[in-house]
């Protein structure tokens, strides 16, 4: 057997992996990671000078202790409610949860709050791929849907107050969020329906426009006159996500990770059980017979890119109601993470949510190495991006074996007739 065959045999097998398979394989690959991030911390340990070792291997001193970095990184996210005195390895049996440990931290609400908004991401970029699209331009989308919501909700607010208030300008906004980013989206859209442009060119292209944009609104026209940053003036909290149980401070709300939990399943409903998702799922597997089934090709392209802006518009809108409170320049890079979750996710709707929470507890994670270990910021880049790629790579590979292989070997249950349902991997 050639090599090629091999390699198409592997990729077949990644194909027709079961749910249960993919989620093995995703473990062992988180597993692999932390092993091959031992390592590392190990090598930069010893390449680096320290007054006292953190720890000693086989009478060898290193600068960094892999374990306390791990325990950071995974446990820090969530507040480490692990007990010091709970120590097995060395004989020690405390209490396992740490005294005084508060579920409400505002570590938790850091990661929770990460993965709230990367969930829209990751749904706005899962869409389109479902579709056979590569919006890569989520970012802009997304600020676009930032940008508007902060603007018109500065108008709006003095007219209403309370908890009806609440109400209608946390709608309004998210309206205006999905309508500004899918209004942004349907650009690319129209240029690839009808034009035959390159989505991935528009949409990057797109992503420099929206910043412009963003940058000279915020930085002339909606400027808050008395701060010297770029930025529009500060909504009321009226306008705002109410915290709920979380202090006002974590910048977190149960109502909008509540909310993005309901688009989930509403999503995956759409992809599924509609017959819009019945295009977009077909349109994506297989375009030519899904256009001599009848389905308008153009249209569809262009639905499934104004309804993937408006996800990532909704995201933004989430952004400056739930963490900012207006609308900033230098919005993070979360429609870019998007791709990543989505592709960790192997653009199932119902695996955005655990994607997302994923990515949310390495960001929010590595600011507690970063804050509480002397391990070089660097390093704890290098670490988080490695953790990414071994998980997201098999997902990767198995997209890629989907598109290239022959359907009678790849995954003859999507070729069914039904229009390639996905039965085990949502």
């Amino acid at each position: 057997m050639s090599l090629r065959d091999r390699l198409e045999a592997v990729l077949a097998r990644l194909v027709r992996a079961s749910a249960t398979e993919r989620i093995l394989i995703s473990s062992a690959s988180l597993l692999l990671s932390v092993l091959v991030g031992f390592v590392l911390i190990l090598m930069a340990g010893r390449m680096t000078s320290c007054g006292t070792a953190a720890v000693s291997y086989f009478g060898v001193g290193f600068c960094y202790d892999p374990f306390l970095v791990f325990n950071k990184l995974f446990l820090g996210a969530l507040g480490n409610p692990i007990n010091p005195d709970f120590n097995p390895l060395q004989g020690e049996f405390g209490a396992i949860i740490r005294p005084g440990f508060d579920l409400l931290n505002g570590q938790l609400a850091t990661t929770l709050s990460e993965t709230t908004i990367l969930i829209f991401a990751g749904l706005a970029v899962a869409v389109a791929f479902r579709a056979g699209i590569f919006n890569i331009g989520a970012q802009g989308q997304l600020v676009m849907g930032a940008l508007a919501t902060a603007i018109v909700l500065l108008y709006v607010a003095p007219f209403v107050s309370g908890a009806f208030g609440t109400l209608v300008l946390l709608t309004l906004g998210i309206l205006i969020g999905a309508t500004a980013g899918g209004a942004f989206a349907a650009i690319p859209g129209a240029l690839l329906a009808y034009a035959e442009a390159n989505e991935v060119i528009t949409t990057i292209m797109l992503n420099f426009v929206a910043t412009a944009i963003a940058l000279y609104l915020a930085a002339n026209r909606f400027k808050d006159p008395e701060s010297f940053a770029n930025q529009t003036v500060a909504l009321p909290d009226v306008a705002l996500f109410p915290n709920v149980v979380f202090q006002p401070r974590d910048d977190f709300s149960l109502l909008a990770l509540g909310f993005a939990i309901v688009l989930v399943f509403a999503i995956w409903y759409l992809l599924t059980r509609t017959a819009l998702g019945y295009d977009i799922r077909t349109s994506g597997i297989q375009p030519t017979a899904a256009e001599y089934a009848g389905v308008d090709a153009e249209r569809t392209i262009v639905t499934s890119m104004v309804l993937s802006g408006a996800l990532a518009g909704v995201g933004g809108a989430v952004y400056v109601l739930m963490v900012l409170g207006n609308f900033q320049t230098g919005v993070p890079s979360y429609g870019f993470d998007g791709i990543t979750v989505s592709i960790l996710a192997g653009n199932s709707p119902l695996g955005v949510g655990f994607a997302a929470l994923l990515f949310g507890v390495l960001k929010s994670g590595s600011i507690v190495v970063d804050v509480g270990s002397d391990v070089p910021p660097q390093l704890v880049g290098v670490l988080r991006g490695l953790i990414i790629l071994f998980v997201a790579m098999p997902e990767f590979f198995r997209l890629i074996g989907a598109r290239i292989l022959p359907e009678n070997i790849a995954e003859p249950e999507q070729a069914a007739p039904d229009g390639g349902e996905v039965t085990d991997d949502e």
